[in-house]
């Protein structure tokens, strides 16, 4: 009999944490994961709507057999990264982080409040760094981890508008070639899944004038959807990528080559 290659795949008896996974790329991410068999933590920034989100979320992993509770944490707080990871780690041992959750706040960089630059900073920067900080070593403690960074072609095509965002979508991605080196040999993964031109609720203003014209620039000649996200996940944050390890994966359609 040949082996069944989907086995690899397979995440019985893990544990993931989603950030941001209350809709979107989250959300798909979030829902790949638990259909591979993961317990799910979904993440959510704690407003009225934003918990209904995260609500019929684990609604619909445990309608399909799954387990799966939601987490309300407001990652511009001081601590909220240590709030959150004592939280999901009481539940359940985290085997699995995805730091999807980000916020941009598109300006001229003439115009950069400091209000603005430490939002930005703190959701995207410190919050996960709390994170990491409390989740990788038991991780490499118990011999096997994932930790899967969402980025942006930001990183390496930073928008005039976005100076804030794509530097700390770039500092991101050194943080996991960083944390690669450092956990590599002790079971646990860190890298970077760089999104493109990815149609969401946050940009599709944007996109309804911009997107025709960036469309000619994307080779696949579309944008992409967060469901396109799903097979990239699965390989980092299963066994059948066990052996890639400090990676910048895009998936932009070709677009960072262009």
């Amino acid at each position: 009999m040949l082996p069944n290659a989907f086995d690899r795949f397979r995440l019985t008896s893990r544990t993931a944490l989603v950030t941001g996974a209350r809709r979107e790329i989250g959300r798909a991410i979030a829902l790949a994961l638990a259909g591979a068999g993961a317990r799910l933590a979904i993440h959510h920034a704690g407003t009225a709507e934003e918990a209904a989100d995260a609500d019929e979320v684990v609604q619909r992993v445990e309608d399909s057999g799954g387990t799966a509770r939601a987490f309300g944490q407001d990652f511009s707080l001081d601590s909220a990264g240590l709030s959150l990871a004592e939280a999901v780690t009481a539940w359940s041992p985290v085997d699995i982080l995805v730091l999807n959750a980000s916020i941009e706040l598109p300006e001229p960089y003439q115009t950069i409040t400091r209000d603005r630059f430490d939002r930005q900073v703190s959701v995207n920067l410190r919050s996960p760094l709390e994170l990491l900080q409390a989740l990788v070593p038991p991780m490499a403690a118990r011999g096997w981890g994932r930790v899967v960074t969402i980025g942006s072609v930001q990183q390496v095509r930073p928008h005039p508008q976005m100076m804030v965002y794509a530097g700390t979508k770039a500092a991101q991605l050194n943080w996991a070639w960083n944390l690669a080196r450092q956990f590599g040999g002790q079971g646990v993964t860190v890298n970077n899944l760089a999104p493109g031109a990815i149609l969401t609720a946050r940009n599709r203003a944007q996109m309804a004038t911009e997107g025709e014209a960036l469309v000619q620039r994307i080779p696949a000649g579309r944008l992409g959807e967060p469901d396109d996200l799903v097979g990239a996940a699965l390989l980092l944050c299963s066994d059948a990528g066990a052996y890639v390890n400090g990676v910048n994966l895009f998936v932009d359609g070709g677009r960072a080559i262009t």
